[in-house]
């Protein structure tokens, strides 16, 4: 079983819209709403692929029943726990004339001392079932520091994925974090590294097992110790990119889930299923496509000793 844990959830709105225009004023359909988050989204793409998977997260106030009654419906197997502060919402146009999205996302508010305490609690008790734990997101401002290493030890000796951004994605590394899953400005506002390739080494320096880094349109890499590979489509695709690197994430674990450690494997996996999700309009979704996009994938090694030395 696949454990997510998603410590900053969200009720994801999506509209899709004609054509933005700043300042302006705008009509959509009705849109789509969602219970979000990272991790969410990650369970949510492994369960439509029928894979075993439970969603760790919270839910409070108005929001939190909106969000527990539409993952109800979804089928995703979960476990709510209930806090006090509502539950923060995000909200997502699609702009159909240039094929991109503009997002907003509330900073979301931190659940008391108690209600952390016992969501690390729910974590250790539910790990104890898995066979990957994945940890998904941001964290709300005022968690306690510490939190993000509490959850990981909670893990146990499970392999534990992490796509996390800022100091907690540093903390990560600390803590021996197997998998880590930024993108480019991720790495960068991290580590302090403009070059990508360094900043995964500096992950790797901190303990990290394995860098799964999101390049966009360019692909993504996977960077080891011994190895650097990266993957790519033979066209960038136009579509909605706000789930992509969640899809990413649940390749990830589906494969370590099965005890696959094979870097080539999963690095094409998480590119394939990153590109199916940019395909579909709404966050948690990967097109059926993704087997034929991993056919089209370019995957090679990098030589880091001949980029060393330029």
């Amino acid at each position: 079983m696949i454990l997510t844990v998603t410590p900053n959830p969200a009720v994801d709105m999506t509209w899709e819209i004609d054509r933005i225009v700043p300042g302006g004023s705008h009509r959509a359909e009705t849109g789509a709403v969602r219970a979000g988050g990272k991790g969410l989204n990650v369970a949510r793409v492994a369960h439509a692929q029928g894979v075993d998977v439970l969603a760790v997260t919270t839910a409070g106030g108005a929001t939190g029943a909106e969000l527990r009654a539409e993952l109800e419906a979804s089928g995703v197997p979960h476990h709510l726990l209930p806090v006090a502060a509502a539950t923060r919402r995000s909200i997502a146009w699609v702009d159909r004339s240039l094929g991109d999205t503009t997002i907003v996302n509330e900073r979301g508010i931190s659940p008391t001392t108690a209600e952390w305490a016992e969501f690390v609690g729910a974590v250790h008790e539910q790990a104890a079932l898995a066979s990957v734990v994945v940890i998904s997101g941001s964290f709300p401002p005022g968690a306690p520091e510490g939190l993000l290493e509490a959850l990981i030890a909670a893990s146990g000796e499970r392999p534990v994925i992490v796509d996390t951004s800022g100091p907690l994605l540093l903390a990560a590394a600390d803590a021996g974090a197997s998998v880590l899953k930024p993108n480019r400005a991720e790495l960068s506002d991290a580590t302090g590294l403009s070059d990508p390739l360094d900043g995964a080494r500096e992950l790797l320096r901190r303990g990290a097992g394995l860098v799964m880094l999101s390049l966009g349109e360019e692909g993504m890499l996977a960077v080891t110790r011994d190895a650097v590979l990266s993957a790519r489509l033979s066209a960038p695709l136009a579509g909605n990119p706000t789930g992509a690197g969640d899809a990413a994430v649940s390749a990830v674990a589906t494969l370590v889930a099965e005890g696959i450690t094979d870097t080539e494997t999963i690095l094409r996996r998480a590119t394939a299923w990153s590109a199916a999700a940019v395909l579909m309009p709404l966050a948690g979704d990967i097109s059926p496509r993704h087997p034929e996009l991993a056919e089209d994938l370019t995957v090679s090694a990098i030589d880091t000793e001949k980029k060393d030395t330029e």
